[in-house]
């Protein structure tokens, strides 16, 4: 039983080893009422926490309410004209992302990690 319970502790310990190694230059385009819109986003994780901001010709935001859960990867930015959620998973190189505008709208952002 004891040597159960070292095994139960030891893997919960190690947990945040096996998040998703998110940290980096992340780069994928979007489209948008307006047309393509390119994407730059550096990430930052700690633990389940991430930070980071997002780039592309029209704005430069910071990664706010960042988590990261296994795979998944979620954080908000904030602008003028209101809120962008990205929420989506790490699947090998790529971020798969859907982001919800202020407005209920939703368009997929594929991301590539640079390297």
């Amino acid at each position: 039983m004891k040597t159960y319970l070292a095994v139960v502790v030891l893997l919960l310990a190690s947990g945040a080893a096996w998040a998703a190694d998110l940290d980096g230059i992340w780069k994928g385009t979007m489209e948008t009422p307006m047309g393509a819109m390119e994407n730059t986003i550096t990430l930052q994780a700690s633990g389940e926490t991430l930070t980071g901001m997002v780039k592309t010709d029209m704005f430069e935001a910071k990664a706010e309410k960042g988590a990261i859960k296994g795979d998944k990867v979620s954080f908000v930015i904030s602008m003028d004209f209101g809120t962008l959620t990205y929420e989506g998973a790490l699947v090998g190189d790529e971020l798969k992302f859907k982001v919800t505008g202020p407005d209920g709208s939703t368009t997929e952002l594929n991301c590539k990690r640079q390297k």
